[in-house]
């Protein structure tokens, strides 16, 4: 039998273990064109979350009942597929099940010769695209600048500032451990990091860790955080919104401060985006960030959980801030 995960319920705020549901089904065969896959690797990512709620958005909701997906590492272990010969490694939005078929469609082979094969779910995968093409598209980088980050020390994060220090640029990150703003200073290179928990005021922080004041702030998180930073950007300020993980799980309205007034009065552009977006420039963004990962200017860490079962529960752990850099299932 085949081990799958289907979505049983809808979270009402954060996601809870019942939400999930561990069902078996007959063991999948392939079929004419079709490779059978063994999933090697599962990512787990806050924007599953919002995947989980019925709502429009710019990808359709999970159903109830079905499985749910996320980008997979799989092994071919049957191929009747002439694109795909038994051995192959893939990387693709499979569904959450120890063995399933496809028709290839959507599948990336992968070198696990190159570099390790987590590693294109992170730093050479979508991580890392979001992170490149997020930073040098609606960012614009240029030398001398200050950059901010919130949500530092996750697996977006941790690249986007690297690729700001490769590019000259002041980095400055945010996170929620002392342990994570030492990771990011003494391994990722960042100039200064600012541990949000222990901080009383933000804003002055912030002023104090950007003398020459904001120039790109990369927002992953939202909420008071992006408020504190918002207060802080220069004339000319560019702000890409890559994710809000700090109001996925609120179930009323949130209230902050009005953003228009220094959106118009500093000239700022805010723009939220999806990585699918800047398709054109994918390749161009892999051969950048597999030539830095080679010449050792780029890092990555991962916080790796072991097991199928445990799927749902490193997910959860993403909104408690226990992983640095990618949080990756291994099987």
């Amino acid at each position: 039998m085949n081990n799958v995960i289907t979505l049983n319920s809808r979270p009402v705020g954060k996601p809870q273990l019942d939400n999930f549901k561990f069902v078996t089904e007959p063991m999948p065969v392939a079929g004419e064109n079709e490779v059978l896959l063994k999933t090697l690797y599962v990512s787990v990512d806050p924007y599953l979350r919002g995947r989980m709620n019925d709502s429009k958005s710019y990808v359709p909701p999970f159903q109830l009942h079905e499985p749910i997906q996320s980008g997979i590492i799989a092994e071919v272990i049957e191929s009747r597929h002439t694109g795909f010969a038994k051995g192959d490694f893939v990387s693709g939005s499979l569904a959450w099940k120890e063995f399933q078929v496809s028709t290839g469609k959507g599948l990336s082979k992968v070198d696990a010769e190159a570099a390790p094969l987590s590693a294109y779910l992170g730093a050479i995968g979508m991580t890392g695209l979001t992170a490149y093409l997020g930073l040098t598209e609606i960012g614009q980088p240029k030398a001398g600048e200050t950059l901010v980050i919130s949500g530092a020390a996750g697996a977006v994060g941790s690249i986007v500032g690297q690729i700001g220090k490769i590019l000259g640029l002041r980095v400055v990150g945010i996170a929620g451990t002392d342990e994570k703003t030492a990771l990011l200073k003494d391994r990722f290179g960042f100039d200064e990091a600012i541990n949000y928990k222990t901080t009383s005021d933000m804003k002055e922080a912030i002023a104090a860790a950007c003398p020459d004041g904001v120039d790109i702030y990369f927002d992953n998180v939202g909420g008071d955080i992006s408020d504190a930073v918002m207060a802080n950007l220069n004339r000319f300020a560019r702000v890409p919104v890559c994710g809000a993980i700090s109001l996925y799980n609120t179930t009323a309205a949130q209230m902050g401060p009005r953003l228009q007034p220094i959106l118009v009065t500093r000239s700022v552009l805010m723009r939220g985006f999806i990585v699918s977006e800047f398709a054109a420039k994918s390749q161009e963004a892999i051969t950048q960030l597999s030539s830095w990962l080679k010449e050792d200017k780029l890092k990555y860490t991962e916080t790796i959980v072991e097991g199928f079962n445990n799927i749902p529960g490193a997910f959860m752990d993403l909104f408690e801030g226990k992983n640095e850099g990618k949080m990756v299932v291994k099987i």
